[in-house]
């Protein structure tokens, strides 16, 4: 199954710019999400060099975000950057919990692979990965016990059907 950014970028805007005035689009080197403003009437969300992986965990960040965080640009959120120490991991990945629970469910829905992003390469520790797949393993099932939301909902089933991906059940979710 082939995936190109080309095309989430028309499934996400066919499903959300109508009714959110949002947009998923191609960017250069950093993923930033800027709300719309005096040169933009709409928000973007801006993905990292045409990779689909990076148009799908941005993805998730904006379905986490609320209305408020996303009149914001990179919806408020802290980010810091790759060479974490161990304690600054650890809070880097309480708050990516839930966005990459949010981006394996469409990812799946897409027919393509996830991978957690620990997102630490020049850290002075390496991060468990296996330990950290398993919290967002745990948070997926919490998803699927309580309904998934509506924004990953609607691109989950925009993306099964493009796809032809059949219905999601949390038994298809495994920690590799």
């Amino acid at each position: 199954m082939s995936h190109e950014y080309q095309d989430l970028i028309t499934i996400f805007n066919a499903t959300f710019f109508e009714q959110y005035n949002t947009k998923l689009e191609l960017g250069g080197d950093e993923p930033i999400y800027l709300p719309a403003d005096d040169a933009r009437p709409y928000h973007r969300i801006i993905f990292a060099r045409g990779f689909y992986a990076s148009g799908m965990h941005e993805i998730a960040h904006w379905c986490v975000a609320g209305p408020e965080r996303r009149l914001l640009e990179d919806f408020g959120y802290w980010y810091e950057p790759d060479g974490r120490t161990e304690q600054v991991q650890a809070e880097f990945e309480k708050v990516e919990i839930r966005p990459q629970a949010y981006e394996w469910i469409l990812a799946k829905s897409a027919g393509f692979p996830f991978t957690v992003s620990c997102d630490n390469l020049n850290g002075d520790f390496e991060p468990d990965r296996l330990q950290f797949m398993a919290k967002v393993h745990q948070e997926v099932g919490k998803i699927f016990e309580q309904g998934i939301p509506e924004r990953v909902r609607m691109l989950s089933d925009a993306l099964r059907a493009f796809y032809q991906v059949p219905e999601l059940a949390f038994e298809q979710f495994e920690v590799k």
